[in-house]
């Protein structure tokens, strides 16, 4: 059901909902009609009556077949049906309203009071009487859902099914369900699924082009070739099978437009109408004859003005492999020559076309310009397939190796980038190649946590600029030596290399090097809280001037920083500049910034404005977009640790359970991820001994860890407290977490809360309050804040200030759940501002029906199932039961609700 969650709930609320429902599903062959309705059967209470039946090819003449089909697989055949009314439907010599009554008499038989579910599968070969009945159950009364099956470019005006589908348009409130294709992400999480193991992006990427994302032909491919590596599997020819089953479209061709479907198979994926005509020398009439049977066919779609594309690649390649090879080398040849002769603006096409002609010269010449051509619009992996088709012919060409190292990288593909990028930089003929392919390298051996790497890389930058004289290749290799400093975090060096890097770029008239520069100082400066300002000054100043000159990567990580460091002054503002970062990404066809921190930018957003299960939400799309790829490097799992720490926020403890086995999977996790969730998820599970001993751990791996965060060091801390962890580790843990760099009011607040602990409410008080307005702390902890200067203003009894606290507490905290609105109730309730025996009542109606299932230990997905949900939408329920109570975990709701 991967890619088909929500239309099996949408089915699911139709079918319990005890009022009669009429649905539709409509797709291409192989899509998962059939699937999605027996998984929807599967769900049903036994009590639910379900009848099943199918038209097949031919159907037209056999009147009531789908009813027949439907008898045919009776479980109870024999017993329910009444043989009389049999015979009268399928005697020819009564009325046809007799017989329709007869077929309505026997459906209300078989189904009577019950709860039921009527499947018509296959309605495009559906006879008219089979039309009609299924039309006449749709105005019957009763808990029964009516569901339709159909192939849409299969239905012509001739046959029942179209009338069929107007009328109950008009009659009925039809619900529709369209099936498509499965995305990118889907069909790697399909191909996850069946191998068991996250899948090779490019293996991904091209079994998705050459399926279509049509999960029969991935099923299909996967099970008649079994035991292969996915990456081989994209080039091992079609199954005798399922090439018999995609050839059969056009078996019954005439000579011509045989001829002209050949030469579409070999023109590529887009065929322009004026070049099939010139390889083909078809006329214009005969040509748009042939096209438009094609297209009725299902053969062929229009994707273009003048533009034609097999409706599934995998005809294309059914076809193609019937050809002999000479013959496809001759229409290459052709195709290749209108090209040249016409000037054609698409190198893709030439070179493939070169390529398949075997005139190398002129697909090494399209290649190079494609490549370009392609990293240019942001198409990085069209990109890459254009260099690597000339690295085939001239594996030592650095030109080419340039662009398969760019474009790997941009891509995601790092192996294959880094591989490249050695390569560019060894063959590399002038000091500006050497410096380029560094620059590369660094970037791809910290992202690959190749740190010794990183190092020689830049003790050979610096070995390259002592060896050149002032210009344009020194300041490059300085910009190389201050990008490494800056992702090794040595600041000082980030800023010496980048200022040096400026003055040559000013001295010398070199914009791009500028520019450059100027992203790694003020993604530096940003970082910082002291000069916080003046990057922000220097980033906003330079995004407009990189997207002019079309640097799109440099427009894209100086919005990231922008973004990712002190937020913006509002939500609008910092939610423009996500979605500025994310096109300026595409653009680039810069992946990690388009997809995977795009996600976390709008999760971070959400906290702006204490949306929990906003950010939970934005979080999980993305981990759901990037978990089903194989992965190597510091993006890995890189939604993992910030999703776990929103677990813990939520009270979700078994989900955050989950995450650290998924991380623990996964080789490249910064050194201090699973530890410091670990220690994390034991605090609030109170554990004390656990948490020592996760505690040790902790530390242990900090010392690899050269940044620090207030955010870690504010929620560790509140949660150590919680468990109450001795004084003594309570300071150990706090000196671990803080450094000079830490922004003063999240040092404020850590230590105002082990000051509060040691009991010395008043001064804690006073640093509570200093803080209190501080945006840099973002609403949720300034939420936290209030209710810690509520609880210490209750300690000296001033009980006024302390109820204004918590009232603002409240508003802050108001779309947030778990340990901080259960700490902000303990204060209410000590305050007398809530009423515990009143907790049912704020619950919803649907929320109460949750909160019983709950006391009754059922997990999410066991919720889901019982609800007709999603899990994720039950984890929602859950977290707005948790922060409306009060409370931090299940085990309270059960213990709340058996008061009532």
């Amino acid at each position: 059901m991967i890619g088909r969650e929500s239309e099996l709930r949408r089915l699911a609320r139709l079918a319990s909902s005890g009022e009669p429902a009429v649905a539709i599903i409509a797709g291409e062959p192989g899509v998962g009609k059939t699937r999605l309705v027996h998984e929807l059967l599967a769900t049903l209470p036994a009590e639910t009556v379900v009848l099943v039946g199918q038209a097949e090819p031919g159907s037209l003449s056999r009147p009531y077949e789908v009813l027949l089909d439907a008898i045919d697989d009776w479980p109870q055949k024999g017993a329910d049906i009444d043989e009389e009314q049999l015979d009268a439907l399928t005697d020819a010599r009564r009325s046809p309203v007799e017989r329709l009554h007869t077929g309505l008499a026997l459906v209300s038989d078989l189904i009577g009071d019950a709860p039921a579910v009527i499947v018509f599968e296959d309605l495009h070969w559906a006879d008219s009487e089979s039309a009609a009945l299924f039309e006449r159950i749709a105005d019957q009364r009763g808990p029964r859902l009516l569901i339709g099956t159909y192939r849409p470019e299969e239905v012509t005006r001739r046959q029942p099914v179209a009338g069929l589908l107007a009328r109950m348009e008009r009659r009925h409130a039809v619900a529709h369900v369209r099936l498509d294709r499965l995305t990118p992400s889907q069909t790697a999480a399909l191909l996850a699924a069946a191998t068991g193991a996250p899948a090779p992006m490019r293996a991904v990427t091209a079994l998705h082009h050459r399926t279509g994302g049509n999960p029969f032909f991935l099923e299909e491919l996967l099970r008649a070739l079994p035991g292969f590596d996915l990456d081989e599997l994209v080039d091992q020819p079609l199954p005798w099978s399922l090439a018999e089953v995609l050839r059969r479209q056009v078996d019954d061709l005439d000579p011509v437009s045989h001829r002209i479907v050949e030469a579409a198979t070999v023109l590529g994926h887009r065929i322009p109408f004026d070049l099939l005509a010139d390889v083909t020398g078809a006329g214009e009439d005969e040509l748009i004859t042939v096209l438009r049977d094609l297209v009725t066919r299902g053969v062929l779609v229009e994707s273009g003005v003048d533009e034609f594309a097999f409706r599934h690649a995998l005809v294309r390649e059914a076809i193609a492999a019937q050809m002999l090879g000479r013959q496809r080398r001759r229409l290459h040849e052709a195709a290749l020559d209108v090209l040249l002769r016409n000037g054609s603006s698409d190198p893709a096409m030439v070179a493939h076309h070169a390529c398949g002609a075997g005139r190398y010269d002129d697909m090494i010449a399209a290649a190079r310009r494609g490549a370009a051509s392609y990293l240019s619009i942001g198409s990085a992996y069209q990109a890459l397939q254009l260099a690597e088709m000339g690295l085939d012919e001239l594996p030592d060409d650095v030109e080419l190796l340039a662009f398969g190292a760019r474009s790997a990288w941009l891509a995601g593909l790092l192996d294959d980038a880094i591989r490249y990028g050695r390569r560019w930089r060894d063959l590399a003929g002038s000091a500006t190649e050497r410096a380029e392919s560094l620059y590369l390298l660094v970037r791809l051996a910290w992202e690959l946590r190749e740190h010794a790497e990183v190092r020689a890389l830049t003790r050979d930058i610096e070995t390259l600029i002592a060896r050149l004289p002032p210009g344009a290749d020194q300041a490059r290799a300085m910009t190389a030596i201050a990008q490494s400093a800056y992702l090794t975090e040595d600041h000082d060096t980030v800023l010496l290399w980048s200022d040096r890097a400026l003055a040559l770029a000013g001295e010398f008239d070199l914009p791009t090097v500028r520019l450059a520069a100027l992203v790694e100082k003020g993604s530096t400066l940003i970082d910082r809280g002291r000069t916080s300002a003046e990057g922000r000054r220097i980033l906003s100043g330079l995004v407009d001037e990189a997207e002019a000159a079309g640097e799109w990567v440099l427009a894209a990580r100086a919005l990231h920083a922008l973004v990712d460091g002190e937020p913006p002054t509002s939500p609008a503002e910092h939610g423009a500049l996500l979605e500025r970062m994310r096109v300026d990404a595409e653009r680039a066809g810069f992946e990690q910034l388009s997809v995977a921190t795009y996600y976390r930018g709008r999760a971070r957003l959400a906290l702006r404005t204490g949306d929990l299960t906003g950010a939970i939400e934005a979080l999980e799309e993305g981990r759901e977009r990037d978990r089903n790829y194989r992965r190597r490097g510091r993006w890995a799992e890189y939604h993992g640790v910030f999703l776990a720490g929103l677990y813990l926020e939520a009270g979700e403890l078994d989900r955050v359970e989950r995450v650290i086995a998924d991380l623990t999977a996964v080789a490249d996790n910064p050194p201090a991820a699973i530890p410091g969730l670990a220690f994390h998820l034991a605090c609030r599970r109170g554990d004390l001994a656990a948490a020592e001993a996760r505690m040790t751990e902790f530390v242990t791996a900090m010392a690899e860890q050269t940044w620090r965060s207030g955010e870690q060091a504010h929620d560790l801390v509140s949660a150590a407290l919680e468990v109450g962890l001795e004084p003594g580790k309570l300071t150990r843990l706090a000196g671990v977490l803080l450094d000079d760099e830490m922004w003063d009011a999240h040092e404020i607040l850590v230590n105002a809360q082990l000051t509060e602990a040691r009991g010395r409410p008043g001064e804690a008080l006073a640093a509570y309050l200093s803080i209190a307005d501080a945006h840099v702390l973002g609403p949720v902890i300034r939420g936290t804040v209030h209710v810690n200067a509520a609880r210490c203003l209750l300690a000296a009894d001033r009980r006024a200030e302390a109820e204004t606290h918590a009232e603002t507490a409240g508003g802050l905290l108001a779309q947030w759940g778990g340990w901080r609105v259960a700490e902000l109730n303990r204060v209410r309730t000590r305050l007398g501002l809530t009423e515990s025996d009143q907790a049912p009542s704020m619950l919803t109606p649907r929320e109460r029906e949750v909160a019983i299932l709950i006391t009754d230990g059922l997990t999410n997905t066991e919720l889901a199932r019982r609800l007709y949900i999603s899990p994720k939408t039950a984890a929602v329920h859950v977290s707005n039961i948790l922060r409306k109570l009060g409370i931090s975990s299940r085990t309270e709701v059960a213990e709340l609700l058996t008061r009532f």
